[in-house]
């Protein structure tokens, strides 16, 4: 997959472009540091990484405002780094330790922050679109103008309950940016072979919903198509679909060899499509950073991801009493 690059200036600042950069490689040392921790054993279950989906995250991030939401599936640790979660929280969750945003017991897939206004990390596919409309349903009860952004895949795409959300986010106009992440495959099995219709966000059309089609490994294309979103949803006219059209290198889960698509074809999006190259490029030929700065970046950032990793070793895991902590329980009625 060959992503579209402008050839016009980009609408920019040179700060932004540095931050950008900054957070998705902070997103791709994350992931390659869990990576490393579930080859060690310290990470169990199951682990999605979020390389090279990158920019997805970074440039919606940089369309919301203070307030908004976000909610996604199992694959969401770039969407946690990417809205202001700490990444020592994040990996101690991973390693189960009870410094972790769930205090161990969530995992990979299953971690929360309400002062971050991120909702989850959803194991069950497609289950995490109805409750992005609930949240949005909210925003417009309480006239507060914000937007819930519910991320799901081509995959979650065909389960019956996203078609259900669309048809009430429609009638009720709800305040919603469904972003469908389309990296190709759902687990193992292309696009091709499971979704009769070649653009996802078309079937919105039959709920009145707009949407399209977004290249996201340009990280400046996702903040403008964000912003129209946004914008869309903000001024009361309901839903608005984004398609954005990215690549995952490694396979579905930590477990998965991803035999279902050539060697080849993941090195080609690499070298011709990789989302922070992209961006790199943009600072060397536009003279906003040098070789020099870029690589006191990646420093940086190793330092914070080496840090978070030290945390997690460091921090207990939870106490016993911990499994009867955050739970709904009813009480037995007793028996006359």
């Amino acid at each position: 997959m060959a992503a579209k690059r402008t050839t016009k200036k980009p609408n920019v600042s040179a700060d932004e472009l540095k931050g950008f950069y900054r957070d998705m490689l902070l997103i791709r040392r994350f992931e390659e540091k869990a990576g490393q921790l579930y080859g060690m054993g310290l990470i169990g279950g199951f682990c999605h990484l979020y390389i090279g989906q990158e920019a997805v995250v970074v440039g919606l991030e940089a369309a919301a405002k203070e307030g908004d939401q976000r909610i996604t599936t199992y694959r969401d640790h770039g969407h946690m780094l990417a809205c202001g979660m700490d990444p020592k929280g994040v990996m101690a969750e991973l390693t189960g330790r009870e410094g972790g945003y769930s205090k161990g017991k969530g995992g990979s897939m299953h971690m929360f922050s309400k002062e971050k206004e991120f909702y989850g990390g959803h194991g069950i596919v497609g289950a995490n679109v109805p409750l992005g409309a609930g949240l949005a349903f909210a925003n417009k009860y309480r006239e507060n103008d914000y937007v819930c952004f519910t991320y799901f895949g081509d995959g979650a795409a065909n389960q019956g309950q996203v078609y259900e959300t669309f048809n009430m986010a429609a009638l009720w106009d709800l305040p919603v940016v469904f972003v469908i992440e389309n990296n190709k495959y759902a687990m193992g099995t292309s696009q091709t072979r499971s979704t009769s219709s070649k653009d996802i966000h078309t079937r919105g059309e039959a709920f009145g919903i707009p949407g399209e089609t977004v290249d996201g490994m340009d990280v400046l294309a996702v903040r403008d198509a964000g912003r129209k979103a946004v914008e869309h949803a903000r001024a009361g006219k309901g839903p608005y679909i984004l398609e954005v059209m990215t690549y995952r290198y490694r396979g579905h889960s930590m477990s998965d060899p991803a035999k279902y698509r050539t060697r080849e074809e993941v090195q080609k999006v690499r070298e011709k499509s990789d989302a922070i190259e992209h961006v790199r490029e943009l600072l060397l030929s536009g003279k906003h950073a040098s070789e020099e700065d870029l690589k006191a970046i990646d420093k940086e950032t190793k330092e914070i991801i080496n840090a978070a990793a030290d945390f997690a070793r460091e921090s207990p895991e939870p106490a016993i009493e911990e499994l009867w902590t955050d739970i709904y329980a009813t009480e037995t009625p007793q028996k006359a």
